[in-house]
């Protein structure tokens, strides 16, 4: 069965897209810890980050900087924290998430945000690529 990622890359289910390369996707997490919060992922389907062939092991690890450069200039933080936990969801992913403090890296507290507010902090981290 397709993960909720795949659905996404497929365009099943609808995204905050940020970036989208032949082989990466960007989207803004709608659970999101913090405002601007975005996931990175492969479209290929492989659960375990470190099952990744060497070469999009680096890819992703360089589209998700090229990401979180442009998250640093849209959202006011202190710096893009980033964590690969992959319990939630068996695709590879990585979390980019703008950090004022420790808080907003703990996956304990989330932000409610508009659909009006995704729309507004994606545009504003597109517009930073």
């Amino acid at each position: 069965m397709a993960s909720i990622f795949t659905k996404i890359v497929n365009g099943e289910i609808p995204c905050y897209k940020i970036a989208e390369t032949d082989d990466f996707l960007a989207f803004l997490d709608v659970n999101p810890n913090a405002k601007g919060h975005t996931l990175c992922i492969t479209k290929k389907e492989v659960d375990r980050i470190f099952d990744l062939d060497d070469a999009t092991y680096s890819g992703l690890m360089s589209f998700s900087k090229k990401v979180a450069i442009a998250i640093k200039k849209a959202v006011p933080c202190l710096r893009v924290g980033v964590s690969v936990i992959g319990l939630e969801v068996p695709h590879t992913h990585v979390h980019l998430i703008p950090l004022n403090s420790m808080e907003d890296a703990r996956f304990i507290q989330k932000v409610k945000l508009s659909k009006e507010e995704f729309e507004e902090i994606a545009s504003a981290i597109k517009s930073n690529l």
